[in-house]
C-alpha cells in the first residue's frame, strides 16, 4: 500500500468511472483537458477475450496516452488462471494499477459467473484476487490491486461481502451503492456505503474506500467523503452533464455552448486520428447530446448530428453553429 499510486493520490480522491464504449483513451484525453480526475480507469476488459482470437479488438480497451496517468486497467472474467495471465501482461504495459470488476450487473456477463455474480461466490472472488496479485508479481512489477463492486447481488449484504473483500488486503475498494438487481433504477444507498469505513476500522485494514452512485459534482463528492468518512468518490454518468465535473474550484466551470461545440470538434478529431476505421463512427453519437445543448433549436441540430456518418459531416454542423455564438 505505501508504495502504490493509491497512497500517493490527494484526498479526497476523485475518479472517473469505467463506462462501456465511453471511457476509451480518446474520451479520457478530452476529459483530461477540461478538469482531470485524480485517477482514470480503462473500459471493462475481458480476460477471456484478451486471451482469445479476438485479442486485437479487446486490446483497444487498454490503449492509453501518457497524459492519462495515473490510470488503472479494469479487467473482468471468471477464471483465475486467465486473471493471472492477463495481470502479468497488463502490469508490463505501464498501468498504475489493476482493478477487478466485481460489480457489472449485465446479464451477459453475470450468467457465466463473472463481475457482480462473484458477490454470490466469495471463494472464487478470493481466488481471482490472489491470481491477479500473483500475475503482477510474476511480471516483476509492483502495482496495486483494487476491486469495484456493489453492496449485494439480489439483496444487500454489505457487511458480509465487504468484510470478505477487506480480508484480502486490497489497496482500494470502490463500492457502488446498489445491488446488481437494482441496476441503476433506484437511488444509491449511501447509508450502506457509509458502513464500510467502520467495517474497515474494526478489521484494522488500510484499504482505501471510494463510494460511487448518483454524485453530480465535485462539491457533492467532497461532501459525501466528509459525511461518510471516505477516501474518495468515483463519478460516472455526471460527466455527460458537464465535462468539467471534476473541477474542485469554489465556482466550478460551467461551459458555454460555444465551448462545448469546440470540445466536440476536438473529440471527433481525436477519435478519427486515434481509431480511423478501427472503431465504428456511431460510437461517437452517444456524446452528441452532451455537446449540442444550451441554445435554441439544439434538439434539431442533435437530430442532424445523429444522422451523420463521418467526421466531415459533423464538422459542417459545428462550423454552421459556431458563428452563432
Amino acid at each position: 500500500m505505501n508504495n502504490s499510486i493509491w497512497s500517493q493520490l490527494p484526498r479526497p480522491i476523485l475518479a472517473l468511472a469505467p463506462m462501456e464504449d465511453v471511457t476509451d483513451t480518446v474520451f479520457r484525453q478530452i476529459v483530461a483537458t477540461c478538469a482531470k480526475p485524480d485517477v482514470f480507469f480503462t473500459e471493462f476488459t475481458s480476460c477471456e477475450g484478451f486471451l482469445s482470437r479476438g485479442h486485437d479488438e479487446v486490446a483497444k480497451r487498454l490503449k492509453y496516452a501518457q497524459s492519462e496517468h495515473p490510470i488503472v486497467a479494469q479487467i473482468w472474467g471468471h477464471k483465475p488462471e486467465h486473471f493471472y495471465t492477463v495481470a502479468k501482461i497488463v502490469a508490463g504495459l505501464g498501468f498504475d494499477g489493476i482493478d477487478v470488476n466485481m460489480g457489472c450487473p449485465q446479464r451477459n456477463v453475470v450468467k457465466d459467473g463473472a463481475c457482480a455474480a462473484l458477490i454470490n461466490n466469495p471463494p472464487l472472488a478470493q481466488e481471482i484476487i490472489k491470481a491477479t496479485k500473483s500475475g503482477i508479481a510474476a511480471s516483476g512489477k509492483n502495482i496495486p490491486v483494487s476491486v469495484k463492486t456493489r453492496i449485494g447481488y439480489k439483496k444487500i449484504v454489505t457487511e458480509e461481502w465487504i468484510s470478505h473483500l477487506l480480508s484480502l488486503d486490497l489497496d482500494a475498494l470502490i463500492i457502488h451503492g446498489r445491488t446488481a438487481a437494482e441496476m441503476s433504477k433506484v437511488p444509491a444507498h449511501w447509508d450502506e456505503i457509509g458502513k464500510v469505513e467502520a467495517i474497515r476500522n474494526h478489521m484494522k485494514k488500510k484499504t482505501l474506500i471510494l463510494g460511487n452512485g448518483d454524485v453530480a459534482t465535485a462539491k457533492e463528492a467532497m461532501e459525501k467523503c466528509k459525511k461518510y468518512h471516505l477516501d474518495g468518490v468515483m463519478i460516472g454518468r455526471a460527466i455527460f452533464d458537464n465535462p468539467w465535473v471534476f473541477d474542485r474550484s469554489i465556482n466550478p466551470h460551467i461551459p458555454t455552448a460555444k465551448e462545448l461545440l469546440m470540445l466536440m470538434r476536438r473529440h471527433v478529431a481525436l477519435f478519427d486520428e486515434t481509431w480511423g476505421k478501427k472503431k465504428n463512427f456511431a460510437i461517437l453519437k452517444k456524446f452528441f447530446k452532451m455537446y449540442i445543448k444550451g441554445f435554441d433549436r439544439a434538439s434539431a441540430y442533435r437530430v442532424r448530428a445523429m444522422a451523420t456518418s463521418s467526421p466531415v459531416e459533423v464538422y459542417k454542423i459545428i462550423d454552421e453553429l459556431l458563428p452563432l455564438f
